[in-house]
């Protein structure tokens, strides 16, 4: 791989781990596949961090936080999160909620005074705090400007919001479908200053941020020191394949909805609280109680299709049932998940709009569920001399081959799904090796070939003699 591809990882690994927690070869597979990835689907830089309970497993950067200084992306790149925000949003109101402030169901205009948003469904039930958190108050998606649109992604006022709110009508009536609304949960981030008599974005800092030592997020881009960590936003690249640089936004009324910043390192710390707190071992910001009624699920939409707690999703993704939330900003795409039975969560974030950090996150659960590591005696000494990428042009991208159990395993990239794609060798001799069927039956031979130094400098498959690639 040439320069731009190049891949930077800080490693948080566990001096402590059990030889039957040893996950090295699947956190090898996730590096290698993530780099690689990235560069096949032209996303300017990435950065992720895996947890399990209270440990950071694995982080790293990929690619560039800034193409134009190639500067690149690390486990601390600040990003904007985007709607990762609401979860911070709706732990400050059930904060409120405990302390007797109000009732999830309370009606709205009773906690906001100037809420004059137009009821346009005569049979409505009352749009109550409770029915906002799960987006099934049937509000409008946004608050009518349009932010959205570039070049500017000019966000309105919390004065404007409130000015504006008058012009508007119900989509729904409550209570009767899933209509995500940003303009809800920047609301509810209105109920909580108008409740604690304190600024939204000094609330959350004094009450949650601080607390939970999240040094690297805040309710909006950093000014300060930080601020060189922060990665430029790139667009979607379309058909022209052209990453246009976004400018830096300011959410500004509807940052509790999409305004915060933060790194995967500060996401995994965040998901590792809730841990303790689902637990009972850390009760300083919320209870696990309430936590754990936060990631319940609270509205089920008619078909199934859609399951939301109180701010938080919950998804079922390849047979796991995860919470969490994703992030669409300008520039920035973003995913929290996180696992409360096996205690593991995944953070994502990726500096490029329409990027699918869902299905990466998704596919490093596969991967670090498929028992790739154990401790039986490799098939041969010198499997390490085989790893790397092979060169499959013009027909695809490229052959991976890495360690994987007690021997090595073949996939071939770009896939979205490395584990289903996964093929693993067995030993024969020398530097040959067969692939193993789904029924574990020898398949086709694979040739590795040296050169004079001793150096692996191809791959033979199906008399295809592919190079290795840098």
């Amino acid at each position: 791989m040439n320069k731009l591809l190049t891949l930077t990882l800080t490693a948080l690994l566990s001096t402590t781990a059990s030889a039957s927690d040893d996950l090295s070869n699947e956190l090898n597979l996730v590096e290698a596949w993530l780099a690689a990835q990235r560069a096949y689907d032209n996303v300017p830089g990435l950065s992720a961090a895996i947890l399990h309970d209270q440990e950071v497993t694995w982080s790293g950067g990929f690619g560039l936080a800034d193409i134009e200084n190639q500067r690149p992306a690390r486990a601390d790149t600040i990003y904007g999160i985007c709607s990762i925000s609401k979860l911070f949003t709706g732990i400050a109101v059930m904060q409120l909620r405990d302390r007797g402030a109000y009732r999830l169901d309370d009606p709205i205009d009773s906690l906001l005074p100037w809420f004059d948003l137009e009821q346009a469904h005569d049979s409505s039930p009352e749009i109550t705090l409770r029915s906002v958190l799960t987006h099934s108050a049937g509000l409008p998606r946004e608050s009518d400007y349009p932010y959205w649109m570039g070049p500017d992604f000019e966000f309105p006022t919390r004065e404007a919001i409130r000015e504006k709110l008058g012009e508007q009508a119900t989509l729904f009536p409550a209570e009767r479908y899933f209509q995500y609304s940003n303009l809800g949960l920047t609301l509810a981030g209105e109920i909580v200053a108008e409740q604690s008599g304190q600024d939204f974005e000094a609330y959350t800092r004094e009450h949650i941020l601080q607390p939970l030592d999240l040094g690297d997020t805040d309710t909006g881009f950093p000014n300060d020191a930080r601020e060189p960590r922060v990665a430029t936003g790139y667009s979607y690249p379309g058909r022209r394949q052209v990453l246009t640089p976004m400018p830096r936004y300011d959410a500004r009324g509807i940052t509790p909805a999409a305004g915060f910043a933060s790194t995967a390192v500060d996401l995994a710390k965040f998901a590792a609280w809730q841990f303790r707190a689902l637990d009972g071992a850390d009760n300083a910001v919320l209870s696990g109680n309430t936590l754990r009624e936060m990631q319940r699920v609270q509205w089920l939409d008619w078909d199934w299709s859609v399951a939301r707690g109180l701010a938080f999703g919950v998804y079922r993704v390849g047979g796991r049932t995860l919470t969490g939330h994703a992030g669409d900003c300008p520039g920035f795409n973003t995913r929290l998940f996180l696992d409360p039975v096996t205690k593991t969560a995944v953070a994502m974030m990726a500096n490029r709009n329409h990027t699918d950090v869902d299905g990466y996150a998704a596919a490093i659960y596969d991967i670090i569920d498929a028992e790739g590591t154990v401790t039986v005696t490799a098939q041969a000494d010198n499997l390490n001399d085989y790893i790397g990428g092979y060169d499959f042009s013009p027909w695809g991208g490229e052959e991976l081959v890495f360690r994987w159990k007690d021997g090595l395993a073949l996939v071939s990239l770009p896939t979205m799904e490395p584990v289903d794609s996964l093929t693993e060798l067995r030993h024969i001799e020398g530097d040959r090796f067969h692939t193993v069927r789904k029924n574990g039956k020898p398949g086709h031979e694979i040739r590795f070939v040296r050169n004079a130094d001793g150096r692996v400098t191809h791959l033979d498959v199906h008399s295809l003699h592919l190079p290795r690639l840098p």
